[in-house]
């Protein structure tokens, strides 16, 4: 007998159906089974007749009055009606699509009927029958399920798995003192209680342990990453010259704001230490982090080392190397490009000069991790939108080098809550100060029936040759989802303006060869109006492009909606961003009402997480983001915190898993020599 048993076989009533059924949903042994946690509860009081209020989840407790009527109507679908006495009234429920009830339902009896009260038709659209034994106050948790199994018979196995004892397998993996300090529920009396909790305090008491437990396990490896690479990292201090750092800064054109003067000096006394540096650097879009990555170039180029930029594309590239061309006017740096659309005369040349020292700085795409890109001493990598490089990526362009001190940028503002969760290894710096003199984007909702009044605000825009941006969330039309499609909105705006202005359409189906050279016609004015899905969101930097229609605005979060904001309002005009949306819900409303009050990055990354959750916002796996079962980053952020400094304790103290207080957590996780997690 053990948890890590099949659940087929093994469980009375899995067989090999049910168990493919359940194997969909990651449910493969006991274990699985006992850990797949209810998604929610439905929480419900019986309640007297005369306190209903419209459209209220309630229970009411009453004697079936007559045997009930199950009507079929359409495909699959039915109706089962029957009365219950209340209070001496005869109340009707209904129940849609749940036929076999009707066994449950006789005369005579009585019951407890939850659902939702239409208090129009004095009907009680049920969801669930009780037994009468029911209490007055129940949670009853709901489960994930699919259409192959009902929440009544996964309820059932779950039930089964614990009076079989599977229940009594579940190790502890808290250690004692953990426990006791924060009162915490033994492991296995939280798993049940997340099953059947009798009351509501035993479902809280659960969830408080469970939560802690996963944070704790989370934050422990981050904390053994952490200190992995600090110890292992052994980086070359760069000896930087203060007064070529201080020389050119005097020589900008303008002061840093307090928030860069404090990044800036945090990115200096890392790379000082002996440590190499692993630094996360977030900035709003506009925020000034490109001065920061100079400021950085300039320190270790003047410790005799050299530096590399990555970027996700080629037009970005040539970006970075225009803008810190210029930035570097005054300095004795010595730069070079390098990407994937260079002869391959040029490649090997700047090849060449990499290996031989004669490159301070080298700007590029992926072409700077081949095989064949060599360096004489790096002693800086730079990855720009780091989060659309994967981790492997970034440890072939460090392998170039001794340890070289690593800066991560990033323009997706994440709140302190989440970036102490995803980059728990990194330290992490953040501008959130943007320079003054930046005209702010102004941000306008506007419903579909006044969109032919903005078509007709453009002519003026275009009148004063200024560019337009017009994004859409789907490429081509969708029977599934009624949005204005990328190629539609092309031809219609093609149509609307006539020979008025060239318009060019941008997608990710578009090979990146073309997609480079649709952006650079865009850059260079040959293009009016870029109409495009969000493959622009990060790249381009057009300071004539003045205006930013977004269509369906609704369909996107407030984080994506800023991130494609940001691409106008880059020049010295005034900008405007257009959300052209008939939102359904009341959240796509609230959408459109903050984006039009607020410009701040990292506020609209808190509303977006309260709105929508971390794992809609960023997906799970693109963006490295644990998938935690019970636990939520914003609303648990406390315990977060307390499981975070718990875990930094345990990494203090050496060789902790040989010590026996820590044996419960030393067996759950792989300790390798090199404290591997």
């Amino acid at each position: 007998m053990d948890i890590k048993d099949n659940i087929m076989g093994t469980i009375k009533g899995i067989g090999p159906k049910k168990a493919e059924i359940l194997t969909s949903l990651g449910i493969y042994m006991i274990e699985d089974l006992l850990l797949y946690y209810p998604f929610r509860y439905e929480e419900f009081l019986v309640k007297n007749l005369f306190d209903l209020v419209d459209q209220e989840k309630v229970a009411l407790k009453g004697k079936v009055i007559a045997q009930p009527v199950v009507q079929y109507y359409g495909y699959n679908r039915s109706k089962l009606s029957f009365q219950i006495s209340l209070a001496n009234l005869a109340v009707k429920v209904t129940f849609f699509n749940q036929p076999y009830l009707s066994k449950k339902v006789f005369a005579g009896r009585e019951l407890v009927i939850y659902g939702k009260w239409d208090d129009k038709r004095k009907t009680l659209v049920g969801r669930k029958v009780l037994d009468v034994s029911a209490s007055d106050e129940e949670f009853i948790p709901v489960y994930h399920v699919n259409k192959n199994l009902r929440q009544t018979e996964l309820v059932k196995y779950i039930k089964a798995a614990f009076t079989a004892g599977f229940g009594e397998l579940l190790e502890e993996n808290l250690p004692m003192y953990l426990r006791q300090k924060y009162r915490l529920l033994a492991r296995k009396q939280a798993v049940y209680n997340m099953h059947f909790p009798k009351q509501r305090k035993d479902y809280h008491q659960a969830l408080r342990r469970l939560k802690f437990e996963e944070f704790f396990y989370f934050q422990i490896q981050m904390q053994s990453l952490r200190k992995q690479k600090k110890e292992s990292a052994q980086a070359v201090s760069v000896l930087y010259d203060k007064a070529k750092v201080e020389e050119f800064i005097k020589s900008l054109p303008f002061t840093l704001t307090t928030a860069q003067n404090r990044v800036g000096y945090e990115i200096l006394q890392d790379m000082r230490n002996s440590n190499a540096m692993l630094r996360l650097l977030q900035g709003d879009v506009g925020s000034g982090k490109t001065i920061i990555a100079a400021l950085a170039i300039v320190a270790v180029v003047s410790a005799n080392q050299q530096a590399a930029l990555m970027v996700p594309t080629e037009i970005l590239a040539k970006q970075h190397f225009e803008s810190l061309t210029s930035l570097f006017a005054t300095c004795n740096l010595q730069m070079a490009l390098l990407t994937g659309s260079m002869t391959v005369k040029e490649k090997n040349a700047t090849i060449s000069n990499l290996v031989a020292g004669k490159i301070d700085v080298v700007v590029g795409t992926q072409a700077l991790i081949q095989e064949d890109v060599q360096f004489s001493n790096l002693g800086l990598v730079i990855m720009d939108e780091q989060h659309r490089f994967g981790v492997n990526q970034r440890k072939i362009l460090r392998a170039k080098g001794k340890d070289p001190n690593v800066l991560l940028m990033t323009a997706t503002p994440i709140p302190r809550t989440l970036a102490l969760t995803i980059y728990g290894e990194m330290d992490v710096s953040i501008i959130d100060e943007k320079p003054e003199g930046r005209i702010p984007v102004q941000t306008i909702w506007v419903r579909y029936k006044q969109f032919t009044a903005v078509l007709n605000w453009l002519e003026k825009i275009l009148d004063q040759k200024q560019q337009i941006y017009f994004i859409s969330p789907l490429i081509e039309e969708s029977e599934a989802m009624d949005l204005k499609n990328a190629k539609e909105l092309a031809e219609e705006l093609t149509k609307y303006f006539a020979n008025r202005a060239k318009i060019a359409l941008l997608h990710g189906k578009i090979k990146n060869d073309e997609k480079e050279a649709i952006m650079s016609a865009f850059q260079q004015r040959k293009v009016d109006i870029l109409v495009s899905t969000t493959v622009i969101e990060v790249g381009i930097n057009v300071p004539n492009a003045t205006v930013m229609v977004i269509m369906d605005a609704d369909r996107f979060g407030l984080s994506q909606l800023h991130q494609l904001r940001g691409r106008v309002g880059r020049g010295n005009q005034r900008s405007y961003a257009f959300l052209i949306a008939d939102p359904k819900t009341k959240q796509g409303v609230r959408r459109m009402q903050i984006m039009t009050k607020t410009d701040d990055g990292f506020v609209l990354s808190e509303k977006d997480l309260e709105l929508r959750g971390a794992g809609e916002i960023f997906g799970v796996k693109q963006s490295g983001i644990p998938e935690f079962a019970v636990g939520d980053m914003l609303s648990d952020f406390n315990i977060l915190e307390v499981a975070q400094k718990e875990a930094a304790d345990v990494w203090q103290i050496p060789n902790w898993w040989e010590k026996e207080k820590f044996w419960e957590l030393a067996k759950n996780i792989e300790i390798s020599d090199n404290y591997k997690i």
